[in-house]
């Protein structure tokens, strides 16, 4: 691994700072670039995600591909909740689709511990899918791109 492999902002986090790594992570997971993603993390990151337990980029990518197959039109919104030195814990919903064009938002809180090069080195997240009408839907700037600036978070949308 290159040693000079960084991910800004590094810690110790600031609010300033934290706000800003959450604000990239959400831009990154919007991408729906599994390959671009898992650059954030350690190579031997550890997660778990719902019931699932792995570790090891090659793993994420891996978790990342399967889950946007089955995740159709996934938009995500995250926000800080509480950050410290190396550390830092979002809450965040997404919606999706599934091929049956039924609609989800998921729940979750994650839980972030990053090394001094600013990659995340452990995620812990505990996800909720609640169906949805579409109707119901809040996430409704285009797929292809990053939530825009003015698009409410998710404590303005009373979530």
């Amino acid at each position: 691994m290159d040693t000079h492999e960084t991910r800004p902002p590094l810690p110790p986090f600031t609010l300033d700072s934290a706000i800003a790594k959450v604000r990239a992570a959400e831009d990154a997971w919007n991408s729906r670039d599994p390959a671009r993603i898992a650059l954030a993390y350690s190579e031997d990151s550890a997660w778990r995600n719902r019931s699932e337990f792995f570790s090891g980029r090659p793993a994420i990518v891996d978790f990342l591909t399967r889950k946007w197959a089955k995740e159709l039109d996934y938009r995500l919104i995250k926000e800080l909740w509480a950050y410290g030195e190396d550390r830092i814990a979002v809450r965040f919903a997404y919606e999706w689709r599934d091929e049956g064009d039924r609609w989800y938002r998921a729940y979750g809180n994650e839980n972030w511990e990053f090394d001094a090069r600013g990659l995340m080195r452990q995620r812990h997240a505990s996800i909720n899918d609640v169906a949805i009408e579409e109707r119901d839907r809040k996430f409704h700037w285009d797929a292809s791109a990053r939530r825009p600036l003015d698009h409410p978070g998710l404590s303005a949308l009373g979530l």
